[in-house]
């Protein structure tokens, strides 16, 4: 089973990014586009685990003390940069609830044999992957300059910093990611509250 830490997003939000998408899809029709409904910020990639172990995984998540992290949703970029694009993403301002949640999930997630995180946390929304190779944010060797998105790069250069809103999240969750030919399903299997 392949599994993730996330927070969800609020239905207005996500209409607000439908309707964004919608207005600049065609600027990378070779990219793979994110569906609406299967954006999250993700908190902690957990990776393929046997069913057994998902229990251990729930309890050590649910032992998790946090507040309710307040998040601004906007601006956009790519990863791993601008001249080597793989990743569209949109921006996630939050306060230091955020960082103290992902830090909190990673402490616990160790204790059961997941390994810690090497490198910082950086919270967005992923909109599109550019098509063929990894999907990953990260630097990776072979990395060069590419034109994978230089159109939709050009059309946001001419409009205004796009601005989704706010919302508080009040719980996050244990998602299952289902590898398919139409790009991955996501399911929650739990829920755990915040403060």
């Amino acid at each position: 089973m392949r599994l993730f830490v996330a927070l969800d997003i609020t239905d207005d939000i996500r209409e607000r990014i439908a309707r964004f998408l919608d207005g600049v899809r065609e600027f990378a029709p070779d990219a793979r586009w994110v569906r609406p409904e299967s954006l999250h910020i993700t908190l902690k990639f957990i990776g393929e685990k046997p069913d057994a172990f998902v229990d251990q995984i729930k309890k050590a998540l649910s032992s998790i003390e946090a507040a309710a992290i307040e998040m601004n949703f906007g601006g956009c970029g790519f990863f791993p940069t601008a001249k080597a694009p793989r990743v569209f993403w949109i921006g996630v301002e939050a306060g230091p609830n955020l960082n103290a949640l992902v830090g909190l999930a990673d402490e616990k997630l160790a204790q059961v044999g997941i390994p810690k995180e090497t490198h910082a946390y950086s919270p967005h929304l992923t909109l599109a992957r550019a098509a063929g190779g990894s999907g990953s944010p990260r630097w990776r060797k072979g990395d060069k300059p590419n034109r994978a998105f230089q159109r939709l790069q050009e059309k946001l250069a001419a409009l205004p910093v796009p601005e989704f809103g706010t919302m508080i999240a009040r719980e996050f969750f244990l998602y299952q990611s289902q590898l398919g030919r139409g790009g991955s399903k996501y399911t929650k299997l739990v829920q755990f509250a915040l403060q």
